[in-house]
């Protein structure tokens, strides 16, 4: 992790690719999730997007008088198409799919003027109290995972809201 990057950046970015160790480890056998380890993985990237909801994204409407962050749309149907993939049983399409929305919305997150560069622009004296937030944000359970037409049909809308769409079979509502 780069030295020059701010204390909420660096926390919040080392916290991505954890994640993305997570989900490595998850699919690490071809053709096989481990579903523990993916269990592992979902938790995890909940509790991420709702660090950033709950916390950060307040924040910093709190911190500019009101004004919603410019990129806050976009951030948050990143979040509900995530959170919408995380809901089906995981096959070798939906992995892709998620893994091409995360590293365009990684980017977006942890790149210039991007949701973390902004936290730590404007966090001034209340880095630390962010930071202690974050580290306590609560770890969350999982449900099992949900195949039935109407989830998929929410993942396909989710998708189509935030802009993506789903690598190879797409899923039918």
């Amino acid at each position: 992790m780069n030295d020059s990057f701010g204390p909420l950046t660096h926390f919040l970015a080392e916290d991505h690719r954890r994640l993305e160790n997570v989900l490595q480890r998850a699919v690490a056998r071809v053709g096989r999730v481990d579903q523990g380890v993916y269990d592992q993985f979902r938790a995890g990237l909940l509790r991420h997007i709702g660090m950033e909801e709950k916390i950060l994204i307040p924040a910093v409407q709190r911190w500019t008088g009101g004004e919603p962050l410019p990129l806050a749309v976009k951030l948050r149907l990143d979040h509900g198409a995530i959170a919408a993939l995380l809901m089906p049983t995981p096959t070798p399409s939906l992995i892709v799919t998620l893994r091409k929305i995360l590293d365009a919305h990684n980017l977006v997150e942890e790149g210039p003027e991007g949701l973390y560069e902004t936290c730590d622009k404007l966090a001034g004296g209340e880095i630390e109290l962010l930071l202690g937030k974050l580290r306590t944000a609560p770890s969350l359970s999982v449900l099992p995972h949900v195949d039935t037409p109407a989830v998929l049909g929410a993942v396909r809308r989710a998708l189509d809201r935030a802009g993506y769409e789903y690598v190879g079979d797409r899923p039918s509502s």
